[in-house]
């Protein structure tokens, strides 16, 4: 089928896996919107489709009111912005909604935004950031009493309780469990989520990729951890380095790296981190370049384990055909993340 044809099947269908491959204009409103749009179906005739927003600015097309299409998909609000950083600074706070409404902000906006973005509700994400800033004074040595009520618990049995519930272990036997910290992250290709360890970025990975979740338990299972949101020494450099490559500034990453797999998972991923920015490689090159030209399934099969996005840059790997072959984070991004580096290249 033509393009075309495709684009509108999929804006019928409101295809999410189609978000970041078209615009599209409608001739009878002046209007343009994303893909999965929820406002009424114009007839194809009465359509055309663009490969961005500035396309369709430039042909006189204004953006929809109903989907946005001028915002990244996912991006957290500046207003959730604004309270996690304060959490953040402050974890021993407990954020009521009369709190809320001097800020200028809704609770029930925010109880909504964090049940659909983290499955969680606003009340479970403060207890939880509050827990894992107290897991971290038991690992500097502060005791149990003093972490207690620094973290704004009026008992210490209310203290045990809560923490046993979230780390399944009582806070005196904490020590031999780990913790992995979690953020959101903003790119120009939509919101990701970052994980790390004291040792580096374990996880980086877009928000809408379908096996976010199954990353998640693995990396719990195999750290002996419990993911939870908070800061990390890590995230800083990460997100300094990730907003230099998307400007175009930075071709090689320094932010330290603590990959999760098996000995032949973390082979494939070295080879992977020796690719040139800009370049591309097949399936085929890379067994080869690991001295196993008969594991190109098996090569393939690791890239798609890659857990840690962009920095380790799986989407530099493509069919011996020079296709697009598979990517977790989608094939439009793909694409994008190659065009950014060869646009680099060729200034």
């Amino acid at each position: 089928m033509k393009d075309d044809t495709i684009y509108y099947k999929a804006l019928v269908e409101k295809d999410k896996s189609f978000e970041g491959i078209f615009i599209v204009g409608v001739k009878t409103t002046g209007i343009f919107c994303r893909p999965t749009c929820t406002a009424r179906k114009p007839k194809q005739e009465n359509v055309e489709f663009f490969a961005t927003t500035k396309d369709a600015i430039l042909k006189g097309y204004r953006p929809c009111k109903v989907c946005h299409p001028m915002e990244n998909l996912g991006d957290t609000p500046e207003y959730i912005n604004k309270v996690i950083e304060l959490l953040d600074k402050n974890p021993s706070i407990k954020l009521k909604d009369y709190d809320l409404r001097q800020m200028g902000i809704e609770p029930s906006t925010i109880r909504r935004w964090f049940q659909k973005n983290h499955q969680i509700t606003f009340h479970a994400y403060q207890r939880l950031h509050k827990l894992n800033t107290a897991f971290k004074k038991f690992q500097t040595g502060i005791s149990v009493t003093d972490t207690a009520f620094d973290s704004g618990y009026e008992s210490l049995s209310g203290f045990n309780d809560s923490f046993k519930k979230v780390f399944g272990v009582s806070p005196s036997k904490s020590k031999t469990q780990n913790i992995v910290d979690l953020m959101r992250l903003e790119t120009p290709l939509g919101t990701m989520v970052a994980c790390a360890t004291d040792k580096g970025i374990c996880l980086l990975e877009f928000t809408d990729r379908k096996m976010l979740e199954t990353e998640l338990k693995h990396l719990a299972k195999s750290l002996n951890a419990t993911i939870v949101q908070g800061h990390n020494k890590h995230f800083d450099l990460l997100k300094e380095e990730i907003g230099k490559y998307f400007e175009g500034s930075l071709t090689e990453f320094t932010v330290t790296l603590d990959t999760v797999g098996t000995d032949f998972q973390k082979k494939v991923w070295e080879m992977l981190l020796k690719i040139p920015y800009g370049t591309t490689v097949s399936y085929q090159q890379q067994a080869h370049a690991i001295n196993n030209p008969a594991a190109v399934r098996a090569v393939a099969n690791a890239n798609g384990m890659n857990k840690i996005s962009i920095i380790i840059p799986c989407h530099r790997v493509i069919g011996t055909d020079g296709s697009l072959t598979g990517y977790g984070g989608g094939l439009w991004r793909k694409k994008r993340l190659l065009d950014l580096e060869k646009k680099k290249l060729m200034q």
